[in-house]
């Protein structure tokens, strides 16, 4: 008998809402990437993109367990010499509370074109509002 290998036709996406109040932050980022990823389906196949869509909602109450929120510092380069840039936890969520769970996400998925791919199923939103009523999420309780 051979094995299967899902060749990428007829993928069916659904569409997930996740309410990010009082989760933390690892725990659900790990969750999220797996459902992007399309791991959690029979016909998941590592070289195609089969997950589903995930719109996160009140990521501005997500948390962080210990000192992790007054130690955990984000870096990033700007590409000119000496253009490292650094903020903090609490920076970050108050000014771009989105950002803190799109890196924990990205961080999960695979650095080449279908990770990006994949990426770009995620909507995250800081309020409990969001565009996407048209798709008919469902409530996905992680």
């Amino acid at each position: 008998m051979n094995t299967f290998f899902y060749k990428g036709k007829y993928t069916d996406r659904k569409w997930y809402l996740v309410d990010a109040e009082g989760k933390v932050l690892g725990r659900l980022a790990s969750k999220i990437a797996r459902i992007l990823r399309g791991k959690h389906k029979v016909i998941y196949s590592p070289h195609i993109d089969v997950g589903d869509f995930i719109v996160v909602i009140n990521a501005d109450k997500i948390r962080l367990t210990g000192k992790k929120a007054d130690k955990k510092i984000y870096y990033h380069h700007t590409g000119y010499p000496g253009g490292l840039k650094s903020v903090s936890f609490r920076k970050l969520i108050q000014e771009k509370p989105e950002r803190v769970l799109e890196n924990a996400v990205k961080g999960m998925l695979p650095k080449n074109p279908l990770g990006r791919r994949m990426f770009k199923k995620l909507k995250v939103y800081a309020g409990d509002k969001h565009p996407h009523i048209a798709q008919k999420p469902e409530v996905l309780n992680l």
